[in-house]
């Protein structure tokens, strides 16, 4: 790992200014401060704060965090082994808490001891990846793509799999099939509802804006949304909810409330880890591998640390896949036409 001295004869200029430079000193130019600021980032230095631990990697939320979500809890678990066998440790930050307001990010994670970020993001705070990619800190984004092609991504492409699953329902007679959403947008959920509509498309059924719901991500959320559902005039026969917790708690309000799954309603979930076995009936998801998903990020943020690889180089997509359990039935009177079905494992 390069030094202050290494920094300093890189730029240019003495290590007290690189110091001062690292520090926001106002005596230190913007120009000399960016040069410093970008060798630091090229190099890979990290200063010693206050004999601070430098072997920090950061899980950085850009937006309102969600430690509570199983795909967090499992991104986190598959970053770890990684990071174990490198000797690496784990800092979960919040950008709008952690950054001072005189700071970029490069100083605020060298304040603070971190070597490398991976990053958890939503559509409105998506420009805070592409300022870390303009710094050249080195940093994985997980669970989103971009066009800028300095960003390093790692996300597991949904769409697909959420119009098999679309395409499962309308096979067993559904035409009234609803979509829940998260409140919170991002481009997980995006794809998802894009999935559903390339279904509806594909089988002719007209997309109604009304039929797509939002709901927290949590299982109060879910319970909430079988309310909604049920007391709606042209209450669907199907739903199609894009987030873990909030089938859990369908699923938990369905059996309080005398909804039978799958007769008078067929669920199908998302599922990041094994939660689908957990609930009753076993849920037919959309399932996506959230511990590989966190191996990978760390995998190319190791190999951006270790300058093995360039930035804007992780790019990696994961694929998402339907499962079909005990959650999803035909339309009372209406014989299985169901096409996914037939080329899916069971």
């Amino acid at each position: 790992m390069a030094s202050v001295r290494e920094i300093a004869r890189l730029v240019g200029v003495s290590p007290t200014t690189v110091s001062r430079a690292i520090n926001n000193h106002p005596r230190v130019t913007a120009e000399v401060r960016g040069r410093v600021l970008d060798a630091m980032n090229r190099s890979r230095y990290i200063p010693n704060v206050a004999k601070r631990s430098t072997t920090n990697i950061a899980f950085l939320y850009t937006g309102e965090p969600s430690f509570g979500s199983p795909f967090d809890g499992a991104l986190m678990f598959g970053m770890q082994q990684g990071m174990e066998e490198h000797g690496y440790d784990l800092m979960v930050l919040n950008a709008r808490r952690s950054k001072l307001p005189h700071e970029n990010f490069t100083q605020m994670f060298a304040r603070k001891g971190v070597r490398g970020v991976i990053v958890r993001t939503t559509l409105q705070t998506r420009g805070i990846c592409q300022q870390l990619a303009a710094e050249g800190f080195p940093a994985v984004v997980v669970a989103d793509r971009f066009d800028d092609p300095l960003v390093n991504y790692v996300y597991s492409d949904s769409r697909e799999a959420s119009r098999d699953a679309v395409e499962h329902l309308i096979g067993l007679g559904h035409q009234q099939i609803a979509c829940a959403i998260n409140i919170v947008d991002d481009a997980d959920h995006t794809d998802r509802v894009l999935g559903y509509r390339d279904a509806l498309s594909a089988h002719g059924i007209e997309f109604d804006e009304r039929m797509v719901l939002r709901a927290p991500a949590n299982r109060e959320g879910g319970m909430q949304l079988l309310r909604r559902l049920m007391s709606r005039p042209d209450r669907p026969t199907a739903v199609f909810l894009t987030d873990p917790m909030t089938a859990v708690g369908l699923l938990n309000e369905a059996r309080r409330a005398g909804v039978r799954v799958p007769e008078d309603l067929s669920v199908v979930g998302f599922d990041d880890s094994d939660l689908r076995y957990t609930v009753h009936p076993e849920l037919t998801s959309v399932c996506q591998d959230a511990i590989a998903m966190g191996r990978a990020a760390f995998a190319g943020l190791h190999g951006l640390l270790g300058e093995t690889i360039e930035r804007g180089s992780v790019r990696k997509s994961l694929r998402a896949w339907l499962e079909i359990h005990q959650s999803t039935a035909h339309v009372a009177g209406t014989p299985s036409l169901d096409p996914v079905s037939t080329r899916l494992k069971i």
